[in-house]
């Protein structure tokens, strides 16, 4: 009999594992049958633009964080698809830090190639996943919205493929509940131009207090302040923006913060975090772990150490993305198709600890950026992913690192060279502070395109 996988979820992870095991299919494999169950009605997971927040029109939880004018805040030769390479989806050159729209091209782009659909069941959200010890199986029991009934399949593997960057964290500060104008999370942001004209307060020091801060600078916030937990990020802001120790409390408009200063505010935006949450998962599958490089119980950041037939892709903190995503997937489907053999659960446990132990010992983000190459070529080197210069992409990363470090405003008109095609970015026409339109017409133009 034919054994079934389930993937959940069609974003990057998710189009990641189909197109694996589509490889392997096209290369004469004979592979399980796969079933990709998606939550909304199309695939690309985060990188889809909605205007919605909160719950969607069937009252499930949206699960998109995206917002109007992203553009990459890293460079996309650090995440380029060793096989299927932005020179080959857009037939040119182009710079190395694209808008939303571009890079959600990118990605669909080989899904569309290779058909990737007719795997994928959309609108389809994932109820609850059991293991039944005496069958060996899952049990998954989806909801299909547009019959409005439930489901319950029987399958053998089931890949988790939903993201980490979903279900917000939510603090609370003394005073919160009666604060005037605007409080929301950033994974409820969507419109910088919403703070136009008025004084923001973003609470968080990572990439999304960062890249929020910029994008309503760029829009006319009259001014921004971020307000940090441990240690501000101290790039060179441009006036009127600034960084404060922690909120600590508010009164009406007025945020106070732990240096003993204050700000009027019109508006706060909570870029702290967002929680591993698997609510379809009964309690014996669910990963439970903070925001880190390598996640305990997940032998190489993949198999579920309690039961290794359940998977997860994109659990770690990201300094690599989809090309990451990719090699994972190679990995998993190896072993679902018997190339690879799993050691047993000592030696598991043992070598999620010898990881783990190297990542506590990690000084600094050049030394996790290592790490995590290190730990896509001890996967890559067992599978046949395509050739990717890895160490070049260290040597990206630790670039753009210290371009952020010196123009805070301008890393992103820098370029980039192709680990997968030795291909030179070009520079883009517009400085990315004066870019505003982000669309996928504009970016890939010779010039600036005037809009009405």
């Amino acid at each position: 009999m034919t054994s079934r996988v389930a993937i959940i979820g069609a974003g990057p992870c998710g189009l990641s594992q189909l197109h694996a095991f589509e490889q392997a299919r096209l290369k004469g494999a004979a592979i399980p049958e796969v079933v990709c169950f998606e939550k909304q009605s199309g695939w690309g997971g985060l990188w889809n633009y909605t205007w919605r927040t909160g719950l969607d029109e069937y009252g499930e939880p949206v699960h998109g964080s995206m917002y109007r004018y992203l553009w990459s805040n890293g460079p996309k030769e650090c995440l380029e698809l060793a096989d299927y390479t932005f020179d080959e989806h857009f037939g040119k050159p182009i710079p190395s830090f694209p808008p939303r729209e571009v890079l959600y091209d990118y990605i669909v782009g080989r899904a569309r190639k290779e058909n990737l659909d007719r795997y994928i069941r959309f609108s389809t959200p994932v109820c609850h996943i059991e293991y039944v010890a005496a069958s060996r199986q899952f049990k998954v029991r989806v909801r299909d919205i547009s019959a409005d009934c439930d489901r319950t399949e029987e399958f053998d593997y089931v890949i988790v493929c939903t993201g980490h960057f979903s279900v917000p964290n939510m603090p609370a500060f003394k005073g919160i509940d009666r604060f005037p104008g605007r409080v929301l999370h950033s994974h409820d942001f969507r419109e910088a131009r919403e703070f136009t004209g008025k004084d923001l307060l973003v609470v968080g020091s990572s990439y999304s207090a960062e890249d929020i801060a910029l994008q309503c600078y760029k829009y006319g916030a009259r001014s921004v302040t971020i307000s940090y937990r441990t240690a501000p990020m101290g790039f060179a802001w441009p006036d009127g923006v600034v960084e404060v120790p922690l909120l600590t409390h508010l009164e009406g408009r007025t945020a106070y913060f732990r240096d003993g200063s204050h700000k009027n505010v019109d508006g706060i935006v909570l870029c702290v975090g967002y929680q591993h949450h698997f609510p379809f998962l009964e309690d014996s599958l669910r990963l439970k772990t903070q925001n880190r490089l390598y996640p305990g119980s997940l032998y190489k950041g993949i198999f579920w150490e309690p039961n290794p037939k359940l998977m997860y892709l994109g659990m770690q903190d990201q300094f690599y993305t989809f090309s990451m995503f990719d090699v994972q997937a190679f990995y998993a489907r190896d072993v679902v198709l018997g190339r690879i053999q799993l050691p047993d659960a000592a030696a598991m446990a043992e070598d999620i600890s010898l990881w783990q132990q190297r990542e506590a010992a990690l000084q600094d983000a050049f030394e996790q950026i290592d790490f995590q190459k290190d730990y896509i070529v001890d996967l890559a080197e067992h599978v046949d992913y395509a050739p990717c210069d890895w160490d070049m992409t260290t040597q990206l990363f630790k670039a753009w690192e210290h371009d952020k470090e010196h123009g805070i405003l301008d890393y992103r008109d820098k370029s980039f060279v192709s680990p997968c095609t030795g291909t030179q970015a070009p520079i883009h026409h517009t400085p990315w502070i004066e870019a505003m339109d982000d669309s996928m017409t504009c970016f890939l133009a010779q010039q600036p395109v005037s809009t009405p």
